[in-house]
């Protein structure tokens, strides 16, 4: 079984056991004066195991699945047999380094609170751009937009929406779990940036 499913795994146990125990879910989720104030540092990490309802996780662990295992695979074509613990870093330290903005901008607020996993998923879906960036992404499967496109897009839209806070949805998480699974590739990688810069000039949009 591959670390991608294990992790998926463990995910969905742990958001099954939020769902069935609201209490334990919001001792798991982000909140930012607990962590500060009572130092539950834990919660940078646990709340990228729990998610608001069944659509939530759904989302988040199909996106994960088809992008996570990618990954995967190149992360130990690079580091060889460590690669599956440079994969199983990369996640947990994408969603700690996603929650730092909200834990700085709402610093002091005990309503707000997070979860999802969203911004570890948001690192996979940006190193899987970097490393092929005119790979189409096809959005509800009918909808296809090369990697690199798509995720300028997306990295303006989720900029734009956490500046204006208009919903629910922790957008900072989002764009900065991006920012990171590209600067995390880059370090494993240093090539892979030129590589990137080479396949978007050798594309050819309609050939």
């Amino acid at each position: 079984m591959s670390i991608t499913l294990i992790l998926i795994v463990i995910t969905v146990g742990i958001s099954y056991f939020g769902f069935q125990n609201p209490s334990l879910q919001y001792r798991l989720m982000f909140n930012p004066v607990h962590i500060e104030q009572n130092k539950q540092w834990y919660r940078l990490i646990s709340s990228g195991f729990v998610h608001s309802n069944w659509v939530h996780l759904g989302f988040n662990m199909f996106t994960f699945y088809f992008f996570g295992r990618f990954v995967e695979q190149i992360f130990v074509s690079i580091k060889g047999s460590a690669g599956s613990l440079y994969f199983i870093g990369f996640y947990i330290l994408a969603i700690i380094v996603s929650d730092i903005p909200s834990l700085i901008k709402h610093r002091g607020n005990i309503n707000y609170n997070s979860l999802g996993a969203s911004g570890g998923v948001s690192a996979m879906v940006f190193s899987s751009i970097l490393f092929f960036p005119i790979n189409p992404i096809c959005l509800y499967g009918f909808v296809c937009i090369p990697g690199f496109i798509l995720g300028a897009l997306y990295l303006i839209y989720s900029y734009m929406k956490g500046k204006n806070m208009s919903d629910n949805v922790n957008h900072n998480a989002h764009l900065f779990g991006a920012v990171f699974g590209l600067i995390f590739s880059v370090l494993i990688r240093p090539s892979v940036l030129m590589e990137f810069v080479q396949q978007i000039a050798n594309w050819q949009p309609f050939s």
